[in-house]
């Protein structure tokens, strides 16, 4: 479970730099286990979501946070650590909020 959890989160990164789609997870068939996606890439795919659900450019979210397109750049940069207050604040900004959830590791 360990590199599967370790392989979503580099397909996902590797998604975003080539700005692809990254679908959202569907629902598990009977057997089949669920892969979280890892900790380090889940707010900031979560913005990028956001930003293409709501068709607005990465321009336009940094003229709403009131920062330089740099930032947002960096914010959706996988291998750029950014801190959660931020992300909170973009999703914020694009009308979404941070939810947390946690289950039985069975």
């Amino acid at each position: 479970m360990e590199e599967a959890i370790d392989c979503l989160g580099s397909v996902i990164a590797f998604a975003m730099a080539d700005k692809a789609d990254v679908p959202k997870p569907s629902r598990p068939k009977r057997g089949q286990k669920l892969v979280p996606a890892p900790l380090w890439i889940v707010g900031k795919l979560a913005v990028y979501w956001a930003i293409r659900e709501i068709g607005i450019s990465q321009s336009e979210l940094a003229r709403r946070l009131n920062v330089r397109e740099t930032v947002v750049r960096r914010m959706l940069d996988p291998h750029h650590g950014t801190r959660t207050e931020k992300i909170q604040a973009a999703l914020e900004a694009l009308g979404k909020r941070v939810v947390t959830a946690y289950d039985d590791a069975a």
